[in-house]
């Protein structure tokens, strides 16, 4: 079992930044893929970005491309998520979520990742 918990979340002003942490304890990430969502009240969940452990490739969505960045520290098994220039559009609760090995791995899609955090919520004001 994987087990993971977010911080960093709160209230910013639209331009500025916060770091997301996701902190994983049980099992070391390797040769994980560990992705961030969002889900924004009253709109469906959607994916913002990943990283593959095992090579470091990283996929983001367009929405946030340039603007985030997600990263790793080995060792602290831990996932970061930078996001710069933030806009109240970025409002939302924020999940971690990690998945196992697995060939085809459909990165942008909820259901493939086997392991999932609580959430941090983050809030961008005008």
């Amino acid at each position: 079992q994987v087990q993971l918990v977010e911080s960093g979340g709160g209230l910013v002003q639209a331009g500025g930044s916060l770091r997301l942490s996701c902190a994983a304890s049980g099992r070391s990430l390797s040769n994980y893929a560990v992705a961030m969502f969002r889900q924004a009240p009253g709109k469906e969940r959607e994916f913002v970005a990943v990283i593959i452990w095992s090579g470091g490739s990283r996929y983001y969505a367009d929405s946030v491309k340039g603007r985030f960045t997600i990263s790793r520290d080995n060792a602290k098994n831990t996932v970061y998520l930078q996001m710069n220039s933030l806009k109240p559009e970025d409002t939302a609760v924020y999940y971690c979520t990690a998945a196992g090995p697995k060939t085809g791995l459909s990165y942008p899609r909820w259901s493939e990742y086997d392991y999932r955090g609580q959430g941090t919520q983050v809030t961008v004001s005008s």
